[in-house]
């Protein structure tokens, strides 16, 4: 008799033991699952995936849709008269709804569980240095932090820093025809965030495409606010958007200029517009083109959910010798895209570990720029708040009472279908305000695809509507759809101001007039954080 050692036990098989289990709940659970999906389920990105049909996790997220309703029911029940409380309360439920989601969580994820079945935990591991990363810069990350360098492969269109004050610089771009518009093109960004929006990629930069187009084109680059700004407010950001019109009309010896003003920018523009206008001196101004621009935040959206005293009150406290931190600026308009700019994060990057992806906007959007502290009490007291600039003489700059309705600078308005930050219907109130000449158009997407739209990418589709209409709903009942981007349109309504053309010599080159080159282009309050 021979003694035969026990044979050892064959090593588990982590992922054929986790597809046994699943198949196991599986069938047990199924006619449970069945019997609960009583209506097509509404798409909803967060459960993209056939993991997420698995009976288990089918449960578990129509158990997340049948509380996720009672929540929000809930609100309705609150007895609260006023309206805007109640909206207040709709947005704080519906950001801890979305919070609350299984797409969150490792263990109600089924795509994480499976990833890190997978790889063994790894990705669980790469998740979270992700996170640890992120805690430590004190902002979410969205994109690759390598994949994009200033001047290299973003912000690309060739130019030069001509003039620069402790507030701004200006920058003026190399001519690409024979032939330009003589009347030159200055484009005010918004200070809250970085000027290159409009000039990623080259595919996509609407700087080089205006440029392609026989435009001299000038922008303003803000500087990120620090400590010197302390006592920065909005006639200064008034004075220099004068300043800058001015230093371009003798630059080029022009009478007047053709601006575009960018969401805050473009509410700067409608007052610069209504300072010059009582001065008498409209005529500086060729034409104005506003980009998801309000001056009547009465229909702001739900950005008014942020302006009560309490909320402006914890703003102030966060402020640092005089400035705001961009990086909460950022955690604000995040939330206002909840799922989209925070948990779809958490899900990729946190809990399923993937690497970041090399996004151009994405990038754009994580490049934040500090605020002017007491100016930016201002803006949310003066206009979100109280509403004052739709009041004629109720606000003043540079010692001058603003009255919009005294604009009468032809204009061009772009509003976006799916704003969620310069709603289009709120948008639409400065054609209430102006009583000259104006142009609504709407376009697809939201405050930032549907204004970089660009031609060749064939994308989404514009509105417009030449009838004499009375209101926002009227412009929308009697539009005309055309397909693709607007940028087209814009550039016929812009020649239709002014088309006289010039050569492309002389000053129109950047460096070639009396304002000599400081610098290339994108320039360095760009890149200072």
């Amino acid at each position: 008799m021979t003694f035969e050692p026990p044979k050892p036990e064959l090593p588990v098989d982590p992922q054929a033991a986790y597809h046994q289990m699943m198949d196991m709940l599986g069938q047990m659970l199924a006619p449970i699952a069945q019997a609960m999906e009583t209506q097509a389920p509404q798409k909803d990105r967060r459960f993209q995936g056939a993991e997420w049909d698995h009976p288990l996790f089918a449960l578990v997220r129509q158990g997340y849709a049948t509380m996720s309703d009672h929540m929000m029911s809930l609100v309705d029940a609150v007895p609260v008269t006023d309206d805007h409380e109640r909206a207040k309360l709709r947005f704080a439920m519906r950001t801890v709804v979305d919070a609350m989601s299984p797409a969150n969580s490792p263990f109600t994820n089924p795509l994480a569980l499976q990833k890190a079945v997978e790889t063994n935990g790894a990705s669980l591991m790469t998740g979270m240095q992700h996170m640890m990363a992120d805690l430590q810069s004190g902002q979410l990350t969205h994109t690759d932090p390598e994949a994009f360098k200033l001047g290299e492969n973003i912000a690309t269109t060739p130019g030069k820093v001509v003039y620069q004050t402790p507030l701004f610089q200006l920058i003026q771009y190399t001519p690409a025809t024979d032939k330009v518009l003589a009347t030159p093109l200055v484009i005010f960004p918004p200070w809250i965030n970085r000027f290159y929006i409009l000039d990623l990629t080259p595919q996509k930069s609407f700087i080089k495409w205006c440029v392609d187009q026989g435009i001299t084109v000038f922008v303003v680059s803000w500087k990120s606010a620090d400590a010197s700004m302390a006592d920065t407010i909005w006639d200064d950001y008034i004075a220099a958007q004068m300043e800058a019109i001015d230093t371009v009309r003798d630059l080029l010896g022009v009478e007047a200029a053709h601006t575009i003003g960018y969401c805050v920018a473009g509410t700067t523009l409608a007052a610069t517009l209504a300072v010059l206008a009582a001065k008498g001196q409209a005529n500086k101004v060729k034409s104005a083109t506003f980009f998801t621009a309000q001056v009547d935040f009465a229909k702001a959206g739900e950005l008014l959910n942020f302006v009560d005293d309490a909320q402006i009150k914890m703003v102030e406290g966060m402020a640092t010798d005089g400035y705001l931190d961009g990086r909460f600026l950022a955690a604000t308009f995040n939330l206002l895209r909840g799922n989209d700019l925070i948990w779809s994060t958490v899900a990729k990057n946190y809990l399923m570990g993937e690497p970041y992806p090399a996004f151009d906007l994405l990038h754009w959007n994580g490049d934040v720029t500090n605020l002017p502290a007491k100016w930016h009490k201002s803006y949310l007291c003066d206009l979100y708040r109280d509403n004052l600039l739709s009041k004629p003489g109720a606000l003043s700059a540079l010692g001058v009472p603003i009255d919009l309705t005294k604009v009468k600078t032809p204009s061009f308005i772009q509003a976006g279908r799916e704003d969620h930050i310069a709603p289009a219907e709120s948008v639409w109130e400065l054609r209430n305000q102006f009583t000259g000449d104006n142009t609504f158009l709407l376009a697809g997407s939201g405050h930032i695809a549907g204004v970089v739209n660009p031609p060749s990418a064939q994308k989404y589709q514009y509105w417009t509507n030449d009838a004499r209409v009375g209101s926002f709903a009227e412009f929308i009942a009697g539009a005309s759809e055309t397909k693709g981007s607007w940028w087209p349109y814009w550039r016929g309504w812009l020649t239709d101001q002014a088309p006289e053309t010039v050569a492309a010599k002389g000053a129109r080159v950047p460096g070639e007039g009396k304002l000599k080159a400081i610098e290339d282009a994108p320039g360095t309050y760009v890149k200072t954080r």
